[in-house]
């Protein structure tokens, strides 16, 4: 394809445009070469733009940069405000405002959070014994979040007595967490305050002591497991174990029988999980071993373990521990549920009479329950392209399983169905004032793959009436990495891009795990191109198909989805009309070569080590930032947040000031920094939806939308 365009498009695109943007010149930065050193053997390579990172977030010079990016960007967006106000009151507009959660019971109280009309943050509440019982307000977010640019409110454990209850805050949104305490029944804050963990914290059974992850302070990594007593200093906390693996990653919970706390370690390609009785804390002892390409999580119910394993299933099987057997002995495991080689089990869920399975087939995600008996059963869907994720399902006593439904056309549902019966109920439909779901289609595509062997799902939405015939415009996104799948799910967002005749497509491309784990392996390491063509083949293909116009399709992908952006960039710019890059991944190679930065060693069996002479070289040849060339480019639009804690700002920033630098076409290239947040943007309920309704309206005036 190419950038041919349309008569009509293009009187569109050649408007005149008003004052400002017409007189505004983009941020030129400044070249200052500086050599990066390559592994052994290998010639260090010039990077011009080194100088805009700094670890402080201080530097003038750099901070000057920034701002000039971001008054660049008002400039040439000023006469899209019309069009911004319009989009954001319409995705509010679909919004209840006094809306709140399906309460779930635990421990002798209903649990619920809910939000007032025209706040940002939610109130997190309880009520003892009943829903008529009086309500006690937990936390108002609102009030906590008073006067900051940023807040978001993480884990909440509750005591084993009911009495406090431990909860993670973060203020900057680095993911630093804070962790502080309070006394439910006076409201008061105790003065214990945890700095930067992992997450939260949970409580051992005797209401007095906690347990957490600690992070390093550099790199980020949440990597020594922590005792604190309520009441003593933080700097007297007591070690209970240091990971010495920088590619493992660490996380703490108790099991379903409340029995136990454990702490888990994963990688990319292995895991281990630690535990001691939460009675009677003491050595975390080890469930099975680390081994390479072994992974395993355990969960404890009753008198058994059932543990998800890859042990000889691609694709995962369960299996069984009895109490009494020995802790480390894979030998003692029985099967439990079989592997299969078309169906990926996804996770599940422990009750006294019944498992619940989340299972992925056909690139769909599922749910069935199986019976003590052995008897299995399937939660029936009548829609083409889904998603069914387990609920809150706190009470391993009930028959009732409590699940969430999701598709393109349908609001995030709750229902709950009896494993005995299969009777279900609705417990909830996300309100969406406005929205008629019968006004619109969802349907699944499969799209052949440029080796000839493989097919990608696709899911599209488009509205009643929406003509097939090579005229519309077109927003495809995709996420692609770590073995995470993008599942079809409602947006309030999306419909405003549906009622302008736009078609929405959701790519599962390699590197996700919708089609099971050899789907994710084939987009992964020496498979990573496999993602981007992928993602291209699916434009193609739908083009070709006539869902869209050849001149009219844009690109949306964040984090390691913007390092897809970034390729698709470079290996097919005639693609695509314009490109939104959120906090995207593209300096690949100079990331994955500096253990200091955040994160940066825990990536190796997702991207490759760049030390390693092959690994170098085939992560350069896809790397955005270092295979940006002088030549045409779509329209791009790219975000990053100063604080971001999992891709460092400086990356896109360097990746702009490049293709500034090098890129032959005249198409806008807008580049918005939050100076307040990190990785996930602004926090707040509608604060991230002015966001989404800039680059919205930017992507819709390339588009030729009115």
């Amino acid at each position: 394809m190419s950038f041919r365009f349309t008569t009509a498009l293009a009187l569109v695109l050649s408007m005149p445009v008003a004052g400002v943007a017409q007189t505004a010149q983009p941020p030129v930065a400044a070249k200052k070469p500086f050599l990066v050193k390559g592994p052994e053997g290998i010639p260090a390579r010039n990077d011009d733009y080194y100088w805009l990172r700094d670890d402080t977030r201080k530097n003038p010079q750099m901070l000057a940069n920034l701002n000039a990016e971001n008054r660049y960007a008002d400039a040439m967006l000023a006469e899209t405000k019309p069009l911004q106000e319009a989009l954001f009151a319409e995705i509010v507009g679909r919004i209840q405002q006094d809306d709140a959660s399906v309460p779930y019971f635990k421990d002798g109280y209903f649990y619920y959070s809910r939000f007032e009309a025209g706040k940002d943050y939610a109130i997190n509440a309880r009520r003892k014994g009943s829903m008529d019982a009086p309500e006690q307000v937990m936390f108002d977010q609102n009030a906590m979040a008073a006067g900051k640019g940023f807040f978001a409110l993480g884990e909440v454990e509750v005591s084993p007595d009911n009495t406090m209850v431990a909860y993670a805050e973060d203020m900057v949104g680095r993911r630093q967490w804070v962790v502080r305490f309070k006394d439910l029944a006076t409201g008061a804050l105790l003065p214990d305050a945890i700095p930067n963990v992992n997450g939260g914290a949970i409580w051992a059974d005797d209401g007095k002591s906690v347990y957490y992850i600690d992070k390093d302070p550099g790199t980020l990594l949440g990597n020594t497991l922590k005792r604190h007593v309520l009441g003593t200093p933080v700097s007297a906390d007591t070690v209970i174990y240091k990971e010495a693996d920088n590619s493992f990653y660490m996380g703490l919970r108790r099991t379903k029988s409340d029995k136990y706390i454990c702490v888990f370690m994963q990688s990319t390609v292995s895991s281990e999980q630690r535990c001691t009785a939460a009675g009677n804390p003491g050595v975390f002892n080890v469930i099975a071993p680390r081994q390479r390409d072994f992974r395993y999580q355990a969960d404890h119910l009753g008198d058994r373990w059932v543990i998800r394993t890859d042990w000889n299933a691609p694709n995962y099987r369960l299996m069984t521990l009895a109490d009494g057997k020995a802790w480390g002995d894979r030998a003692a495991w029985a099967d439990f549920v079989a592997a299969s080689d078309t169906v990926f089990i996804d996770g599940f869920e422990l009750f006294d009479s019944f498992t619940a399975i989340n299972e992925r087939s056909g690139g769909l995600k599922r749910l069935r329950t199986l019976t003590a008996d052995n008897k299995s059963n399937f939660i029936a869907s009548d829609e083409p392209a889904y998603a069914m994720s387990l609920g809150q399902n706190a009470d391993p006593t009930s028959f009732w399983l409590r699940y969430t439904y999701n598709s393109l056309t349908t609001p995030t549902t709750t229902y709950e169905v009896d494993a005995r019966t299969g009777e279900r109920k609705l417990l909830k439909r996300t309100p969406a004032p406005g929205y008629d779901p019968a006004q619109y289609i969802t349907e699944r595509v499969w799209v052949p793959a440029r080796d000839g062997k493989t097919r990608i799902p696709v899911s599209l939405v488009y509205k009643k009436g929406f003509k097939r015939d090579g005229s519309a415009a077109m927003l495809q996104y995709a996420y692609g990495s770590y073995g995470s799948s993008s599942d079809p799910a409602y947006s309030p967002t999306v419909v405003s891009l549906l009622d302008r005749g736009l078609v929405y497509a959701l790519a599962h491309i390699r590197g996700g795990q919708e089609m099971g784990r050899r789907w994710y392996d084939d987009g992964k390491m020496y498979n990573k191109k496999n993602s981007f063509t992928d993602f291209i083949d699916v434009t193609e293909y739908l083009v070709a198909q006539k869902y869209a116009a050849n001149d009219r399709v844009a690109a949306r992908g964040g984090s390691a989805g913007g390092l897809l952006m970034g390729g698709i960039a470079n290996m097919a710019p005639q693609d695509y009309r314009v490109i939104i890059a959120q906090v995207p991944f593209v300096d690949v190679v100079t990331t994955g070569l500096d253990e200091t930065i955040p994160l940066t060693s825990g990536e190796w069996d997702e991207w490759g080590n760049p030390k390693n002479r092959a690994s170098y070289d085939y992560m350069l040849s896809y790397s955005p930032y270092d295979q940006v060339a002088a030549k045409p480019y779509p329209a791009l639009f790219v975000t990053t947040g100063l604080w971001d804690s999992q891709v460092q700002y400086y990356e896109p920033a360097k990746w702009v000031a490049k293709l500034r630098d090098l890129k032959t076409d005249t198409n806008p290239l807008l580049f918005r920094v939050n100076m307040e947040a990190g990785h996930g943007g602004k926090s707040g309920r509608f604060r991230s939806y002015r966001d989404i309704a800039e680059y919205y309206a930017f992507m819709l005036g390339q588009l030729g939308v009115k």
